[in-house]
């Protein structure tokens, strides 16, 4: 990109990326600017994470077939705060190139909007805003004034980062080109400076379905919204050529380990050992080595490879999210005070089976485990035997489990 290269050779460079706060928590698809962000940062400059409080209140049409539902305020500032810690993961705060937090309600709140119509509307022609594909592919459908003049107040910020903190670099993802070349051509006109824009292509996967989804929606950040459990597997899970593709966007290994990891997949490529280290990197780095191995456990145990004191010692909400889709039921808890026999546990109480005969017929086959372990006829169940004190995992054969839940 002419010009920007000479800039970063010039000085250190503070460079930007915006994010919406739509949600508590950020997901994986905006890894993107955030490694964008960690980078430049590796490179010797200063990142700045802007919290979009102000825009949190528009909402950008860029990508967008419908006008976004208007948050309330205190939603937005939870929002934020959720956000900048989660931000706190992957930069660092400290030292002469220290990434910074940024809000532009900070320089928005004051300014009315006879002030942002004469110092900011009057630079930028409406032919300028209306080329812009955010703005034309909503044109059939119809696009309110306040999602129109979005691209304004994004370049509004560029304008006042470029000004008030030496910012000359916007960065985001492509769809985000037409929002940051506002920002540029507003710096040029207002005071005849320089800025840049760098932009990275949207990822798509190799199926054609889109990065960041899974069958339950976005897979989040924070794992009260989607379990490490769910998160390991959804990076386990990648394709070879997603997975050689993200273990370069999302990790900082080097060129020559990445290729080592991809030489030992192609000998064996069902052993995964290119997702495994794509999986393990990324969910240490956004949650912690001990969340690693409790995902690692779960997913053994769900693939029958784990022994009983794995599961019981699986967090509730991994055990949950493990079992999701199971059959299941909910029991009274005083119900296993006095002990349960596990004929009428599997039969009666549950449901699991259809018949205390069927339960006979299966305990004499060795087939049923509850909590992984093998039972028999005279096996009593009690409220020891409940994992986190809550449920009980019943399992026939190999992969027929079931899901008893307390009240």
């Amino acid at each position: 990109m002419p010009g920007i290269e000479e800039q970063m050779e010039k000085e250190m460079t503070s460079a930007y990326v915006g994010f919406d706060p739509t949600a508590d928590s950020l997901h994986i698809g905006n890894l993107v600017p955030v490694m964008l962000l960690v980078h430049w940062q590796r490179a010797g400059h200063r990142p700045l994470a802007l919290v979009g409080g102000a825009t949190g209140m528009v909402g950008d049409p860029s990508g967008k077939t419908s006008e976004r539902q208007f948050l309330d305020i205190d939603v937005i500032n939870h929002n934020l705060e959720c956000q900048k810690k989660q931000l706190e993961k992957f930069l660092d705060f400290s030292g002469d190139n220290a990434a910074k937090v940024v809000n532009n309600i900070d320089w928005f709140e004051s300014m009315t909007f006879l002030d942002f119509i004469r110092d900011v509307g009057k630079h930028i022609t409406v032919n300028y805003m209306m080329c812009k594909d955010s703005v034309k592919n909503r044109l059939e459908g119809g696009m309110s004034f306040t999602e129109f003049t979005y691209q304004l107040v994004q370049g509004y910020d560029f304008y006042h980062l470029w000004k008030e903190e030496n910012c000359m670099v916007q960065m985001g993802g492509s769809d985000q080109w037409g929002n940051i070349v506002t920002g540029t051509e507003l710096i040029r006109k207002k005071s005849g400076g320089k800025a840049f824009a760098l932009t990275a292509p949207l990822i798509t996967k190799s199926d054609g379905s889109k990065f960041g989804k899974s069958e339950g929606g976005n897979v989040w950040i924070d794992k009260r919204r989607t379990s490490v459990y769910k998160f390991y597997q959804y990076w386990i899970n990648t394709a070879d050529e997603d997975a050689s593709k993200f273990i370069r966007i999302f990790t900082l290994k080097s060129r020559e380990e990445i290729e080592a990891i991809e030489a030992e997949h192609a000998q064996n490529p069902p052993s995964r050992v290119l997702q495994k280290a794509l999986a393990e990197d990324i969910t240490i780095r956004i949650h912690s080595e001990e969340d690693l191995q409790t995902a690692i456990a779960a997913s053994k145990i769900l693939f029958g490879k784990s022994a009983k004191e794995d599961l019981a010692a699986l967090p509730e909400a991994e055990l949950l999210s493990v079992f999701e889709g199971v059959p299941q039921c909910e029991i009274d808890k005083s119900t296993f005070d006095k002990g349960v026999n596990v004929i009428d546990l599997l039969s009666d109480l549950s449901g699991f089976l259809s018949s205390k005969g069927e339960a006979k017929r299966a305990l004499k086959e060795n087939s049923i485990r509850v909590n992984q372990g093998v039972v028999d006829g005279d096996t009593v169940i009690n409220s020891e035997d409940l994992l986190n004190g809550k449920q009980l995992l019943l399992q026939r054969g190999k992969k027929n489990y079931f899901l008893v839940n307390t009240k």
